[in-house]
């Protein structure tokens, strides 16, 4: 009994030390990289260059008590968009000033830089942590991608996202909810008016029935809404009660 035990704890002190050779060949073979420059960063626990973190501009008070978009004047309450326009949504928030993290998200969508999700998702959960308990949602919806672009792509963006933030906060990921039946054009490159049409029957319901009642849409970008709106308008249709959603960047609107 005694060998028995002693050879267990050898045997668990060799798969430490092989834990650790691991770990540092894989750092050599995969250095993390800074999600904001893209070099090897000088800070592999935070994911982003400590000469870059000053780089990043997040969005602060005041901004618009709708969308989340940066106000520049302390009596606005909202801003252009959301005052003439109705949305699905009840709130939304987001993290950074679209400028500043544009190459970061571009990189991040479609230069196959996934690991910069675990930079992102933490920095939802330490920055917008007050804000996501307060609403207690139900679950966290990744706006889902097409199944095409995700062959191409190799992942969702906003699920990986997604994924990050339900490990540091506790709140489930649900992607059987909703699904993308319509390659849409990319919405950068188009209209407002456009940008609805094109998502015109691009998303379906998955489920008939659903038992949920507070849902946080997750996406990387917010530009004019078009895109949350379609997927909230859809949620509310299937019986969800509140939706909100969170965003890494918002544009200028």
């Amino acid at each position: 009994m005694k060998g028995r035990t002693e050879g267990i704890r050898d045997l668990k002190t060799e798969l430490k030390k092989l834990h650790k050779v691991w770990t540092v060949a894989e750092e050599l073979l995969f250095p993390t990289r800074c999600a904001v420059c893209d070099d090897v960063t000088d800070d592999k626990d935070s994911g982003v260059c400590r000469s870059c973190i000053g780089k990043i501009v997040y969005i602060k008070p005041p901004f618009c008590m709708k969308c989340g978009k940066q106000l520049w004047e302390e009596d606005d309450e909202y801003c252009t968009d959301c005052s003439r326009k109705k949305h699905f949504y009840i709130q939304g928030t987001a993290l950074y000033e679209y400028g500043s993290m544009a190459d970061s998200l571009f990189r991040f969508k479609y230069a196959s830089r996934a690991e910069y999700a675990r930079f992102y998702g933490r920095e939802l959960w330490e920055k917008r942590r007050r804000w996501l308990l307060a609403i207690k949602p139900d679950a966290l919806v990744p706006v889902p991608v097409h199944p095409s672009r995700k062959r191409k792509r190799g992942y969702n963006q906003a699920s990986l996202i997604a994924k990050e933030l339900s490990e540091l906060s506790g709140i489930p990921v649900n992607e059987e909810l909703i699904a993308r039946t319509k390659r849409t054009k990319a919405q950068k490159e188009l209209s407002e008016r456009q940008r609805q049409n094109n998502l015109k029957k691009a998303f379906k319901i998955l489920q008939n029935d659903v038992k949920l009642n507070t849902i946080v849409i997750i996406d990387d970008i917010y530009t004019t809404g078009s895109t949350i709106d379609a997927v909230a308008e859809l949620l509310l249709q299937a019986g969800v009660g509140k939706v909100y959603y969170m965003v890494m960047a918002i544009g200028r609107g």
